[in-house]
């Protein structure tokens, strides 16, 4: 039973760890649209914001799945492990939108507000998981 309540303690912890680091990414799409994200998506319903926001979640819980695998049931180091993954993570994502959004014509962020969809938005979604597949290896 020690077991189960400790097996269960460890899930809540790595659990929370990456809803933190999701409400993280959430907060640096958000800086990176203009107007607020929330309004976006959820009043707005706009797709290119959805999309991006999306693909930034799945980067994360890649990243912290990978970390959490990759700490061979050491309970602390897989859970700071996880934490610093992620935000190593989100960091890269970051610099890599404003690398993509340097490279392309116009702003990236107002594509993302545009109520039409955007094949931009889908280049931007796949560097977001894609960073998170790379990070997730080199934890591996």
């Amino acid at each position: 039973m020690s077991t189960l309540v400790n097996d269960l303690l460890a899930t809540l912890a790595f659990g929370v760890v990456g809803v933190l680091l999701m409400g993280v990414g959430y907060a640096l799409v958000d800086m990176a649209t203009p107007g607020r994200l929330h309004e976006l998506i959820w009043a707005d319903r706009n797709r290119n914001a959805a999309l991006l926001l999306a693909s930034n979640l799945a980067g994360v819980g890649i990243i912290v799945t990978t970390a959490i695998v990759a700490s061979d049931d050491d309970f602390l180091a897989g859970l700071v492990g996880s934490a610093a993954y992620g935000l190593v993570g989100l960091l890269i994502m970051a610099g890599a939108f404003l690398l993509l959004d340097m490279a392309t014509p116009g702003r990236l962020g107002e594509i993302l507000v545009d109520p039409e969809p955007h094949p931009a938005v889908w280049v931007s979604a796949v560097v977001h998981l894609a960073t998170g597949a790379v990070i997730a290896a080199a934890i591996s």
